[in-house]
């Protein structure tokens, strides 16, 4: 671990009796500066930084956090007072501020916005906890002969009687000091009416409490100890650790099924015995769901799970139970803006991952990065692991930036995959492609089966068709918001835009010919899944993307199903790809390679790259080697090839020579601008005007403008700009600079209506 970097002290300013205070206050608005307010006396002794406050903006209120408190009024506004104070203790530490402020500064945004994205709902608003309602004795009923008087009185009233006995029904025995309490839900149950308790009440016989409950489960106990490492993974965890007494990140390359898992549940042990924490960060919540009761069965109920499907109140509760019960958080990258307060390692699992970027709204950070950050205030460690590691990192770990600990043998020596690729132009015309199966895949799939394994297989295309065509004038129905063909789905039966959410009913006359022979073009996953059914009527067959998994619960149900073989064919889009682990599956398919490989995009090789690794790493487990068949238009492309020969070093210096012809990352940063506007004129002339106004300081930096492949989104058209900062320069002054620009964009007449985002580091 570095320990060069001193935790801050925290922040000791407080509010002053006798004199006029004023406290900086974060509101969670886009805005470039802070709010100065002024103190009441009767709130001044409840101010701390950290803590929630109420604050006018304008005519509304907001729930604020203050950042400082000190005595010099505001020069350019009248101020205003403070008007509550939320928070008897601080919600957030100084060491978040001081996180928060790095993310606003690095990735050119408010504070205000990253206040939204680090806080759940739950407490930008008075949070409100889970109460629940009880029933128990009135206290003035004291003894037995009171309770049968009691009792004589109600023998008129038959149901509140009735009521009465059975409340007692859950008491064995009656304590009229202490008197035993029965959920008001539970003790209505039946044929017990709200109307015989409200009389109860009212006569004294029986009082309501109100308590309040936790939405946590903290029934999980520790099970089993720390997995015993093999000889290569104590061998990967001492090499770890002896690299973390040096520098604060380690990149730990580990091919598919080396076992990183267990590497990782010895190193938080490690961090418990010192008295830390540990943050296991997991790119997609459908990943928790395994490792969760792997975290659970060693370390019990002091793991926590913290995602985007717990809704507000829920993320507002575990955030609360930070750093206690919760030693340990597994989550996907919002989990860094929990308040730790003793942080000692931070786990980047699968860390080439883009779900790990926030695209939108800002800030557009990157967990990856984020989790350095942290770790540095803290003093922390971090650890990056990843079968396929991103280009930055093995380039960062190659240059020694960052330790680099390779894993190469596979845990109880499994066999790697036999990887085979299948030519679908070849195929095609020896009649032995059926729609997007080649009669090799098939064939494939029938012998898992038969010997009662399963099979995964990947479409990059969610939805049925990508899009639909009359097949007398080829019309194609296209979003009126976007500039893009709208994707039938056959569930609902209607055509979507995946860009907005636009939907319209299935054409069933073309609009332009007026010809009812409509067609569907090409296969997502809805599609795959009933040809599947028409080739294998007898096999379980599942599909997990954005559609099927929308629900809270869908992704653990799906993956629940598919670990205890209820399914016996998974299809999916990228959710499928993760490193998730099932015993019993000997195939994994990749149905068109060539939609991966032939994006537009400098990254569309290394995305290709990790998808194909990830998805030939799904097959084969223990004593069964797995086969993959990857089928493609292209297969003499070089990426198919390093994919075929598992050559991640191959990959990484044929993507190196290219990037530096072109000065791509990570031979430079990537600042990527977007302007957007309603009227197309209206956004030519202003990135016409801020080329003009950055070109003569970033000079050959700047690429742009230039209309991305979609250029038309939410009825807003789109021009682009890149700017390419050298690596090792200090970039802070160009950012600036770049800032400074689009607001004086802003400023020009009739522009000030075109939307601006700056996105560092894109994906």
């Amino acid at each position: 671990m570095n320990n060069e970097q001193a935790s801050p002290a925290v922040a000791a300013a407080a509010w002053t009796p006798g004199q006029v205070n004023f406290a900086d206050v974060i509101v969670p608005l886009a805005l470039n500066r802070l709010l100065t307010y002024s103190i009441p006396a009767a709130l001044g002794y409840r101010v701390a930084v950290g803590k929630r406050v109420t604050v006018p903006v304008g005519k509304k209120s907001y729930t604020g956090l203050i950042r400082h408190i000190h005595c010099h009024p505001p020069e350019n506004y009248a101020v205003k007072d403070l008007l509550a104070v939320l928070d008897d203790c601080p919600s957030v530490t100084e060491i978040q501020l001081l996180h928060w402020e790095q993310l606003a500064e690095y990735y050119l945004c408010s504070m205000g916005e990253v206040m939204k994205a680090a806080l759940p709902n739950g407490l930008r608003t008075a949070f409100r906890p889970l109460t629940e309602t009880y029933v128990r004795l009135h206290p003035s009923i004291s003894s037995e002969e009171e309770l049968h008087g009691c009792l004589d009185t109600l023998k008129r009233a038959a149901k509140q009687e009735a009521l009465l006995l059975s409340y007692f029904s859950f008491v064995e025995e009656p304590d009229f000091a202490h008197p035993h309490e029965v959920p008001k839900k539970q003790l209505l149950q039946g044929v017990q009416t709200a109307a015989a308790l409200s009389a109860c009440v009212k006569k004294n016989i029986l009082e309501l409490v109100t308590r309040e409950t936790g939405r946590l489960d903290l029934s999980a106990a520790a099970s089993k100890a720390a997995p015993v490492l093999s000889v290569a993974q104590q061998q990967a965890c001492d090499e770890i650790n002896a690299l973390f007494r040096k520098k604060n990140v380690v990149l730990l390359h580990g091919v598919t099924a080396s076992g990183k898992t267990e590497v990782y549940i010895n190193l938080i042990a490690e961090q418990l015995r010192l008295g830390r924490q540990a943050l296991y960060l997991l790119p997609e919540i459908a990943l928790t769901t395994q490792i969760i009761d792997r975290l659970q069965s060693v370390f019990g109920n002091i793991v926590g799970v913290y995602h985007s499907k717990y809704n507000n109140n829920e993320r507002a509760e575990i955030y609360h139970a930070v750093p206690s019960p919760y030693r340990i958080i597994l989550g996907v990258r919002s989990s860094l803006f929990l308040p730790f307060d003793n942080l000692g390692l931070i786990i980047v699992d699968e860390e080439h991952e883009t779900s790990y970027k926030q695209y939108d709204p800002a800030p557009r950070y990157h967990a990856r990065d984020a989790a350095i950050m942290l770790a540095q205030l803290h003093r922390a460690s971090v650890l990056l692991g990843t079968a396929t590691p991103s280009i930055e990192s093995y380039y960062n770990a190659s240059a020694g930036k960052y330790g680099l600990v390779t894993l190469a043998e596979r845990y109880h020596h499994v066999q790697p995959p036999a990887i085979a690729i299948v030519n679908v132009v070849r195929e095609r015309k020896r009649k032995k492609m059926h729609g997007l199966l080649s009669q090799s895949l098939l064939d494939a799939i029938g012998e898992a089966l038969g010997r009662n394994e399963q099979v995964i297989l990947f479409q990059n295309r969610r939805g049925y068709s990508p899009f639909v065509q009359c097949a007398e004038c080829g019309h194609i129905p296209r979003c009126t918001q976007c500039s893009v063909s709208l994707t039938y789905h056959k569930r609902g039966n209607v055509l979507l835009c995946h860009y907005c959410g636009t939907s319209q009913p299935l054409l069933t006359v073309c609009p332009e010919c007026k010809s009812a022979n409509i067609q569907t073009k090409g296969f997502g996953t809805e599609r795959m899944e009933d040809e599947l059914q028409l080739f294998f009527p007898q096999a379980r067959i599942a599909r997990l993307d954005l559609d099927a998994a929308r629900a809270k619960h869908a992704y653990s149900r799906i993956l629940g199903n598919f670990a205890q073989r209820r399914i016996d064919i998974l299809v999916g889009t990228q959710m499928v790809t993760k490193g998730l682990d099932f015993e019993h599956v000997s195939l994994a398919g990749v149905l068109n390679a060539d939609a991966l490989l032939n994006f537009p995009d400098f990254r569309a090789h290394e995305r290709s790259f990790h998808l194909m690794m990830q998805v030939s790493g799904r097959a084969g487990r223990k004593d069964k080697q797995g086969s993959v068949i990857i089928q493609t238009m292209q297969p003499d492309n070089p990426v198919i090839h390093l994919v075929q020969e598992a050559d991640y070093n191959g990959f990484f210096n044929l993507q190196l020579h290219e990037r530096k012809e072109f000065h791509f990352p990570p031979y430079s940063r990537l600042v990527s601008v977007t302007l957007r506007h309603r009227q197309p004129d209206t956004l030519q002339q202003a990135a016409e005007t801020l080329r003009h106004l950055l070109a003569p300081t970033l000079q050959q930096r700047l690429t742009g403008p230039f209309q991305p492949v979609v250029n038309r989104i939410q009825d807003r058209y789109l021009a682009c700009f890149w700017v390419r900062l050298e690596r090792d320069a200090n970039a802070r002054p160009l950012k600036h600079f770049l800032m400074e620009q689009l607001a004086a964009l802003h400023q020009l007449p009739g522009l000030s209506g075109v939307e601006t985002s700056v996105d560092v580091d894109p994906m």
